[in-house]
């Protein structure tokens, strides 16, 4: 009887576990979806000053007078939002093609110094990002000159060494074996990477167009260095003009937020499949 009941208690203590592990995972999720749901909550408010705003986490109404007062507010609202998508996709675009190109030549590649070359960029990861700002501020804006301009907040994205590690880890689970029968067709090196290597690449460089569009797309310091005109603001940027010196107007600048976060959605659903098959590449064996 005592080993039928020890047998018989096995199932509800797993079933214990997985429940408290279940609850444990909803409460991380709700945590995680909560700021989000507020920001999109607080967006259909009345666009009123930071102290007649009445928080609550159910809404009172639906209005969307605060979008509207979003984009009637200045008429460099429009011109946020097409700056952030001008920046953002360049950076995205540049970091997938010359990242997957520096990926290509660390790893398949023999050239003398790829070693060493290969060692300075993965301690140049080291770097705190908050080191490289004032250099790179006097670089581009005393040096060359391009302060206020598209240059001055594309350029110090143009590729990341992260995006470079990245593509570099992959490419290598690439068999040596495709690329000696291509050579043996008479394939060039860069028909190899465009015909062969990149095609088999896709989940990573959906990985990186991902993170690097959104990176690039939520980057508040650097722009805030580089531009001194409303009309050169990206949105993030933007949004602290709803910043007043004895007043917030949280609507309109929840709805501006709400607005600023839709294309990140839409670029993570569109490459979701791509970007779940990166993540677990390696995860299991055969």
């Amino acid at each position: 009887m005592a080993l039928y009941s020890n047998h018989a208690g096995k199932p509800r203590v797993k079933t214990f576990r997985n429940s408290i592990i279940f609850i444990a995972l909803l409460l991380f999720a709700l945590a995680t979806i909560f700021p989000i749901y507020f920001m999109v909550i607080s967006s259909f408010a009345d666009p009123v000053e930071a102290g007649a705003v009445s928080y609550s986490i159910l809404p009172s109404k639906f209005t969307f007078a605060s979008f509207k007062y979003f984009f009637d507010y200045s008429e460099y609202s429009y011109r946020w939002i097409l700056n952030s998508l001008i920046v953002a996709t360049t950076v995205m675009v540049s970091n997938v093609i010359f990242a997957s190109m520096a990926g290509y030549a660390f790893s398949k590649l023999r050239f003398k110094g790829r070693g060493v070359l290969f060692a300075v960029l993965l301690v140049s990861m080291m770097i705190p990002y908050q080191v490289t700002q004032v250099p790179l501020y006097i670089l581009v804006v005393n040096v060359f000159e391009l302060q206020n301009t598209y240059s001055a907040l594309i350029m110090p994205g143009i590729v990341t060494v992260y995006n470079i590690f990245l593509a570099k880890q992959f490419m290598s689970s690439i068999p040596n074996e495709i690329m000696e029968s291509a050579k043996i067709e008479g394939c060039s090196q860069f028909t190899i990477y465009w015909r062969i290597i990149l095609p088999l690449s896709k989940t990573v460089l959906a990985v990186m167009a991902i993170l690097t569009f959104m990176d690039s797309w939520n980057t508040f310091f650097w722009p805030l260095l580089v531009t001194n005109t409303m009309g050169m603001q990206t949105i993030q940027v933007g949004l602290k003009n709803f910043r007043f010196a004895n007043t917030t107007f949280i609507a309109p600048m929840m709805a501006g937020a709400t607005i600023s976060a839709l294309p990140m959605f839409i670029l993570f659903f569109s490459l979701q499949k791509y970007f779940l098959e990166g993540v677990t590449v390696g995860a299991v064996k055969g």
